[in-house]
């Protein structure tokens, strides 16, 4: 039951990143920049960080506020920094 509730968390938590960033991850995987098993694998990636509760804070200040998402990056510790980026570069964000 623990592992199920660590990959909602994660789950949760690339989404809102992604969110963050400007990017759908559903536009994502429907333009072709994204295939739904990438999307499995980045929340793998992401149970496996060692800063969640660094990254939902980071989250939080950045939903509370007005940051562009343009001017967003994942955090140099993200597990997925690389795959958003390219994201945001595919997606135009």
């Amino acid at each position: 039951m623990r592992a199920q509730s660590t990959l909602k968390t994660h789950a949760a938590l690339f989404d809102r990143m992604s969110q963050a960033l400007g990017l759908d991850l559903q536009e994502q995987a429907i333009a072709g920049h994204l295939a739904f098993d990438e999307i499995s694998e980045a929340v793998l990636r992401c149970s496996r960080c060692a800063h969640p509760r660094q990254c939902s804070a980071q989250l939080a200040q950045l939903e509370g506020g007005a940051a562009d998402p343009a001017l967003v990056d994942a955090p140099d510790y993200c597990r997925n920094r690389d795959l958003l980026g390219y994201l945001k570069e595919e997606g135009g964000v």
